[in-house]
C-alpha cells in the first residue's frame, strides 16, 4: 500500500516525503514546495504570536470551552477550535481535547458562542472610575456615589427632581419608588433595597408634572425600560420632547422577592425590623444588626431570587448615562462607568465642587468587574435552552 503525504496548504498529496518540511506542534508536515512552506511557517509564527497575545491577559483553558459552551449544548459545531488547535478534535461530532492543554486561550477566543470583548461585557464606556462620597455623614451603600451625584445636581438646578427607592415606612425594606427634589429628600433615601422597584410610575408622573430633566435610578431591568420608552418611534419618552432623563444604573446580579427575604431573615432568628442595612459582596449576603453584621452565603437565597433574574444577562446597566456598583473596587468605594458625555461632565463637576473623590479604575478592577459581568452573560447558556421535543 502506498502511503500519501498531504500538503496542508495546497492540499496536493504526495507518494513520498518531500525535501520541504516543518515540524510544529510534535507533528511532521511535508510541503510539495518551498513557497508552501512558507506559508506554513508564516501562518505557525503568527499562531505563536497569538496565544503569546492571549496569554499574556489570562489563561484560558479548554476545560472552560468544554464547560461553558460544549457540555451545556451550544456548540455549533463550526470548528474553530478544531481549526485554531491542533491538540483538539472532534470525537462523537463533539470537539474533545486529544493533547496536553496549555491554557492559551486560542480555542476559546476563537468560538463564536463565548463572550470575551470587553464591549460585549460591559457596553461602551467612555471612562472608568472608583469614587466615593465626599458629603461628610453620608451613608450610601457601597462609596455612596449616586446619593452624592444626585445631591450636586438637585443643588446646583441641573436636575428638577430624580426618581429613587427608598424603605417602605410601613413595611421594612419592601421598595418604594419616590419622586425627590432636594439634596435632603435624597439623603434620606441612600441605601440599596435588593427587591424590584415600580420606578416607571413616579417617572410618568414627574414628566406629566412638568420635570423638564429627572434623574432616573435602576437597574438595567428598569433602564432598559426606560431606554426603550425613549428610542423606540413607539415609546412615550420618544414623544416627550422636552423631558431630558439621566439614567444612573446601579449593577445588580440577583433580586429577591420581598416575602423572601422576609422569610429568610425570620429562618435566622431575626426580624426585619432590628435590620439596619443590607449588602450583597463577594458571594455573601450580609445583614447590619445591633449585634454586628452577619453573613450568610448567597446561595442560601436562591428560592428567593425573582424568577425574571434568571434571563438577565446585564449586570452593569449598559444603557445608562452612568453605571455604579461595589464590584471590582475596595469597601467604602464605588465602581464608576461613565457612558455619555453628560455624564461624564457632571460627575466631574461633582468632583471639582467637592461632593466626590475620584480617581481612574485600576486595571485589576476592571478585570474583577468584566469578570462578574461575564458570570452573569453566561448563565443564559444554562438556562436558556429550548424545550426537546
Amino acid at each position: 500500500m502506498i502511503t500519501m503525504f498531504i500538503d496542508p496548504i495546497c492540499k496536493v498529496h504526495m507518494s513520498e516525503k518531500s525535501d520541504f518540511v516543518t515540524e510544529y506542534g510534535g507533528k511532521t508536515y511535508y510541503f510539495c514546495s518551498g513557497k508552501c512552506k512558507s506559508k506554513f511557517d508564516r501562518l505557525e509564527k503568527s499562531v505563536i504570536r497569538l496565544k503569546r497575545n492571549i496569554g499574556d491577559r489570562e489563561k484560558i483553558s479548554f476545560g472552560r470551552l468544554n464547560k461553558e459552551i460544549i457540555k451545556t449544548g451550544i456548540c455549533t459545531l463550526c470548528g474553530a477550535c478544531v481549526a485554531s488547535c491542533e491538540y483538539v478534535t472532534f470525537v462523537d461530532n463533539k470537539p474533545k481535547l486529544v493533547g496536553k492543554c496549555t491554557a492559551c486561550g486560542v480555542c476559546y477566543n476563537q468560538c463564536p458562542r463565548t463572550i470575551t470583548k470587553e464591549e460585549d461585557l460591559i457596553g461602551k464606556i467612555r471612562y472608568a472610575y472608583a469614587a466615593r462620597s465626599a458629603i461628610p455623614g453620608v451613608k450610601g451603600q457601597d462609596g455612596g456615589v449616586v446619593t452624592s451625584m444626585l445631591a450636586y445636581a438637585l443643588d446646583e438646578g441641573l436636575l428638577d427632581c430624580a426618581v429613587v427607592t427608598k424603605r417602605s415606612k410601613d413595611e421594612p425594606w419592601k421598595a418604594e419608588p419616590v419622586i425627590v427634589r432636594t439634596s435632603a429628600e435624597v439623603l434620606e433615601s441612600a441605601g440599596s433595597i435588593y427587591t424590584h422597584s415600580m420606578t416607571l410610575e413616579p417617572l410618568m408622573s414627574a414628566i406629566k408634572q412638568g420635570m423638564g430633566s429627572i434623574g432616573f435610578v435602576g437597574p438595567s431591568c428598569n433602564i432598559d425600560a426606560v431606554h426603550k420608552m425613549q428610542t423606540s418611534s413607539y415609546g412615550f419618552l420618544h414623544l416627550f420632547l422636552r423631558a431630558r432623563v439621566l439614567k444612573f444604573g446601579l449593577f445588580c446580579m440577583d433580586s429577591f422577592e420581598h416575602d423572601g427575604i422576609k422569610e429568610f431573615v425570620e429562618s435566622k432568628g431575626m426580624d426585619l425590623n432590628d435590620i439596619h442595612s443590607m449588602k450583597i459582596r463577594k458571594g455573601l449576603f450580609e445583614l447590619g444588626t445591633s449585634e454586628g453584621m452577619k453573613s450568610y452565603d448567597l446561595s442560601e437565597l436562591d428560592q428567593y431570587r425573582c424568577s425574571s433574574c434568571k434571563y438577565c444577562t446585564d449586570m452593569v446597566s449598559e444603557n445608562t448615562d452612568i453605571s455604579f456598583g461595589g464590584v471590582g473596587t475596595p469597601v467604602g468605594w464605588t465602581t464608576v462607568l461613565i457612558r455619555s458625555s453628560v455624564g461624564y461632565e457632571i460627575f466631574n463637576e461633582a468632583v471639582d465642587s467637592g461632593y466626590l473623590e475620584a480617581r481612574p479604575l485600576e486595571k485589576a478592577e476592571m478585570d474583577r468587574t468584566i469578570n462578574l459581568a461575564k458570570m452573569k452573560k453566561v448563565q443564559m447558556y444554562t438556562l436558556n435552552r429550548r424545550q426537546q421535543g
